[in-house]
């Protein structure tokens, strides 16, 4: 092989896998900044019992009201627990139901806009008529109406925030099914007699993925923040169990006498999740859509 060929063979020779991720990166510098806040509020909810300073339900009265200090950094509330340890073990609640109900949501309308795009006909219009009748609920006020009914506990919150999720990744799925099923690729497998089954999870699940995980990325933040919310109102987790926003419901009756720290621990957590998991959610669209993507 001649100098100038092997020269132009190691030109062109293909990327590792390592190789594509930092160039995929180093175009997509948002991916590593989203990314590494997530990553930071996971390992804090995982590592809270080993990282908490505090018992985060342990009562000392004599520390009670006391402001952000060096021994407390985000203060203590009315029965002296401290702040910060509640808001690390009030994350790995939020974040679970994030997870949980995002699961649960993904799995059914996923499933449900796979079988509803692909087979058409009678079980298309059923199932996209139970959809719109979810959807004429406003979603918050559905949640607290399943939540009600089932009872206050954050299992039940995880359940009722997974069902409000369904529509959206049933029609989200659904559009994208018949987008990609009239594509040439699909024909050519039926031709060589594929089995639907074949078809649905070999060939149009996986070009519709990417589109998923930012609606998966996107969700979780609104889970965050509609656990937050049924917590607020009673409904979520239960005292004395700590929770973004139940402490906050707790703590508001404080603020006019202006002991701040109570909410704002718990305030500030719930804006870095949901403002993580969105921006999060923005770069990977932009990073795995063509037509967002820019050319570095």
């Amino acid at each position: 092989m001649s100098a100038a060929a092997g020269a132009t063979a190691v030109l062109y020779a293909p990327r590792s896998g390592a190789g594509s991720l930092r160039v995929f990166l180093r175009r997509n510098p948002r991916l590593l900044i989203g990314g590494g806040v997530v990553l930071i509020l996971l390992l804090a909810a995982l590592l809270a019992p080993y990282i908490s300073p505090y018992d985060p339900i342990a009562t000392n009265v004599q520390d009670s009201l006391q402001p952000p200090t060096l021994r407390h950094l985000l203060g203590t509330d009315d029965l002296g627990r401290d702040v910060f340890s509640r808001v690390l073990w009030g994350s790995r609640i939020s974040l679970s139901v994030g997870v949980i109900s995002v699961a649960i949501g993904f799995s059914i309308g996923v499933s449900t806009g796979l079988l509803a795009g692909y087979l058409g006909g009678t079980f298309d219009l059923l199932a996209m008529r139970v959809i719109d009748a979810l959807l004429a609920f406003p979603a918050l006020v559905l949640a607290i109406s399943i939540t009600a009914a089932l009872g206050p506990q954050i299992q039940n919150a995880m359940i009722a925030i997974g069902i409000v999720a369904i529509p959206g990744y049933t029609r989200l799925t659904r559009g994208q099914v018949l987008s990609v099923r009239s594509q040439e690729f699909i024909t050519a497998a039926r031709t060589v007699g594929a089995s639907p089954l074949r078809i649905v999870l070999r060939h149009i699940f996986p070009n519709i993925t990417n589109t998923l995980v930012v609606q998966a990325t996107l969700s979780t933040a609104y889970a965050i923040l509609a656990e937050a919310a049924l917590s607020f109102l009673g409904l979520g987790a239960q005292p004395p169990t700590p929770s973004w926003g139940q402490d906050i419901a707790y703590s508001a009756r404080y603020l006019a006498n202006l002991d701040w720290w109570m909410s704002a621990g718990p305030g500030l957590a719930i804006f870095l999740a949901v403002f993580s998991f969105n921006f999060l959610g923005d770069a990977l669209r932009d990073a795995l859509d063509p037509r967002l993507r820019r050319i570095a």
